[in-house]
């Protein structure tokens, strides 16, 4: 199903133009207007200060799930808000049904702030595989698209990770201090060396779209939510980048990884961030 859908026939290179087009058009429609107009009854807390909902995410996701629903009968939408209200939702990831990532404003911190950092991220997996993600910054006009096993663009564009510099001290960006435990801080230790220039990470989606274009070397998460790391993964992997948690193995959207994981522009840049955090905790 996935695989028509996504490459359908007779010289159909890409994913549809349709997805691409739901995107933009719920950004445009949901988020964007309210891009520095939010009210501050449009402003929630979910599980403290740093854990935001606007109206804008929740309306986003609303829309998104109409319209990628229609685009591919039969799928479901596992998103940020729907799986807030309703844990349950999540184990869609592990059925038999396409689903939809779904993250409407990732970012929501940055994008309360009126920032320009924070995007529209949307996957397609099937029994835990991604088979497409969409990275879409509309403040930037910036849209990145992956499709298992046919590459990454950036605007039309083709985008590889390539390698950093032999011996190069390393840009990571890392779990925000403000989003992890202290057990999980521990667990980042590693990465404060000399060889590694380690910073908080801004919107996930958009530290993966840095180092899917070359201009960061390495993220290194300890949170799991598929919607902040399945449109990613795929394009950093479709860029010709890496991707590995701590145990060697490859990061699994339905959970149970080991913690923390890493996606970087190479694979011995991946190793030697691994390397890294296997020291640290």
């Amino acid at each position: 199903m996935i695989d028509d859908f996504l490459y359908g026939t007779a010289g159909h290179t890409g994913p549809p133009a349709e997805v691409e087009a739901a995107v933009r058009a719920a950004a445009a429609a949901e988020i964007m207007p309210r891009h520095r107009k939010l009210a501050a009854h449009e402003i929630i807390e979910k599980s403290g200060p740093h854990d935001l909902v606007t109206a804008a995410d929740r309306l986003a996701e609303e829309h998104l799930t109409a319209a990628l629903t229609k685009l591919l009968p039969g799928s479901v939408v596992v998103g940020e808000e729907s799986v807030h209200a309703d844990p349950a939702v999540y184990e869609a990831l592990g059925g038999d049904a396409p689903v939809w990532i779904v993250d409407p404003v990732d970012g929501t911190r940055q994008f309360v702030r009126g920032e320009a950092g924070f995007c529209t991220l949307v996957a397609l997996a099937l029994h835990g595989e991604v088979y497409a993600s969409w990275t879409y910054a509309p403040v930037r006009d910036e849209m990145a698209i992956a499709v298992r096993g046919r590459g990454a663009t950036l605007n039309g564009a083709p985008i590889r990770s390539g390698a950093p510099a032999p011996g190069a001290v390393l840009k990571v960006a890392m779990s925000h201090p403000d989003y992890t435990t202290e057990a999980q801080k521990r667990a980042l230790l590693g990465l404060r060396t000399e060889s590694i220039a380690a910073r908080p990470c801004g919107s996930a989606g958009l530290e993966y779209l840095a180092v899917a274009r070359g201009s960061l070397d390495a993220v290194a998460f300890n949170w799991e939510y598929a919607w902040d790391h399945a449109a990613g993964l795929l394009l950093v992997t479709e860029a010709g980048g890496a991707q590995s948690t701590l145990s060697g193995a490859p990061f699994r959207i339905v959970g149970g990884n080991d913690l923390p994981f890493t996606a970087a522009r190479d694979e011995a840049t991946a190793q030697r961030v691994l390397a890294a955090l296997r020291t640290g905790g």
